[in-house]
């Protein structure tokens, strides 16, 4: 029920191209809320999903996806669809709680240049074991 909520956040005018999510966010109204705002849902359907009527925008997207998540299987959809990159945010994300689970400032502004900070030193950390490449003749 929250993600209506949060699309409405975002203003009218910004184009949204796709909203991911997990499989909890398989319902009717998250669909309806997505295909309003001209967004693609890159969501997967339950494992027992059943086609829904094509009634509006949301449910023709959601039966495609059921469509192709059944032809090409959950797996390969998953890759073909960018659903996997979801779990690379969410793994970025755990990065980030782990220098530190709560903001220290108060103001918004300082919030963002703390989770900047915190970035900046995971991006190092990468750059790190990043392994160079040189040609050799």
């Amino acid at each position: 029920p929250i993600l209506p909520d949060l699309l409405d956040q975002i203003p009218s005018d910004e184009e949204i191209g796709s909203v991911t999510a997990d499989g909890a966010y398989d319902t009717r109204k998250c669909h309806e809320a997505i295909a309003a705002r001209c967004a693609a849902a890159i969501i997967p359907p339950r494992k027992n999903a059943k086609p829904w009527k094509p009634t509006s925008p949301g449910a023709i997207a959601r039966n495609e996806a059921l469509r192709a998540s059944k032809y090409l299987g959950r797996a390969i959809w998953r890759r073909w669809s960018g659903y996997h990159r979801r779990s690379r945010v969410e793994s970025k994300m755990n990065c980030i709680k782990l220098l530190g689970q709560s903001l220290m400032a108060r103001d918004f502004d300082r919030q963002v240049a703390g989770l900047q900070v915190r970035i900046a030193v995971l991006n190092g950390y990468t750059a790190l074991g990043a392994p160079m490449t040189v040609a050799v003749r």
